[in-house]
Order: C-alpha cells, then structure tokens, then sequence
C-alpha cells in the first residue's frame, strides 16, 4: 500500500468515528440532515429551485 493510500485510510477511518461520536452526543440529529440535504439539493438543482420546484423534504 503506498504512502498517500494510507494516509487517506486514516483520514477516512478518523472521519468515520468523528461522524459516530457526533451522532452519539447528539451533535448530528435527523433534522440536521435532513436540512443539510434540502441544501445540498438546493446547491446542486439550483435551475430546478429557478423553475419554481420545490426542493424541501418532509
């Protein structure tokens, strides 16, 4: 395995437990993703957001 190959593997595996811990201490809750989702489809459908589509989850 090359230098950078492991090097994201730590990276990845450190995201992976930063995104649990949150979870457990309610730092991340469903409502926060699903906010984050309505953005992020927001971001990347913009045109559709322009045409008057709504774009909100729930």
């Amino acid at each position: 395995m090359s230098r950078w190959r492991l090097r994201a593997l730590i990276v990845l595996v450190y995201v992976i437990i930063g995104i649990y811990v949150a979870w457990v201490y309610d730092y991340i809750t469903p409502g926060l993703l699903r906010d984050l989702a309505e953005a992020l489809l927001a971001v990347f459908l913009w045109f559709l957001v322009l045409l008057g589509i709504d774009l909100h989850i729930g």
